[in-house]
């Protein structure tokens, strides 16, 4: 099956095809407040993002088929997820590929495929419908967000600075989550706010494969 690498809001793949990705409402912008949301979980409890206020939140967005994901978890987001967490910051994962993809894994899967990672998030949450997704104009796998114990929107783009899907290229790139949370922890504002998200692009429901 062909993957969809995208490395820009609106690219070319490597073989010259076009990528199609589905009409978004405005992007929520950085320094407003992040979109609220009610998703199931993977073991089918409801999380409310704003049940969190008070607390940092990273946004993951994650499909196990997309080869930009698989090299992150080739340890580097596992380790990133655990040291967010244990510094008390709540990391929600969320998988809004539509359920008649071949890349769609059930909520049993889902959870299975990141138990089998020895990833550590908060919670790994089921958006089907995409609808949290595409109000936060998430297009690619994994695209990431950072927003403050607030509820504002502090960060949004690709997780590190190296468009690539090489694992080799992990420890040269800076991690812009990383950085992100350690400067939000010692109070400063983010020296990088935004960036180019970089990955496969989601598959929604009206998204065309």
């Amino acid at each position: 099956m062909q993957r969809r690498p995208l490395l820009a809001l609106a690219a070319f793949s490597p073989l010259g095809t076009m990528l199609v990705t589905p009409a978004f409402a405005a992007a929520p912008l950085i320094g407003q407040a992040a979109p609220d949301f009610s998703l199931t979980d993977t073991a089918g409890k409801t999380v409310k993002l704003s049940d969190h206020k008070g607390k940092t939140v990273v946004l993951e967005w994650n499909n196990p088929g997309c080869p930009f994901v698989r090299k992150h978890y080739q340890g580097n987001m596992q380790a990133l997820q655990k040291e967010a967490t244990g510094q008390g910051v709540v990391w929600l994962v969320i998988n809004s590929t539509r359920d008649d993809s071949a890349d769609y894994q059930s909520p049993q899967q889902l959870g299975r495929w990141m138990a089998e990672q020895q990833a550590s998030p908060t919670a790994t949450l089921m958006d089907e419908d995409g609808q949290v997704g595409e109000a936060y104009a998430a297009r690619v796998t994994p695209h990431m967000y950072i927003v403050n114990a607030q509820g504002v929107l502090v960060y949004a783009g690709g997780i590190d600075s190296i468009p690539s899907a090489r694992v080799d290229d992990i420890q040269k790139a800076t991690n812009y989550v990383r950085q992100g949370l350690g400067e939000l922890r010692v109070g400063k504002p983010l020296s990088v706010a935004t960036s180019r998200a970089y990955g496969c692009a989601i598959k929604y429901k009206n998204s065309v494969d």
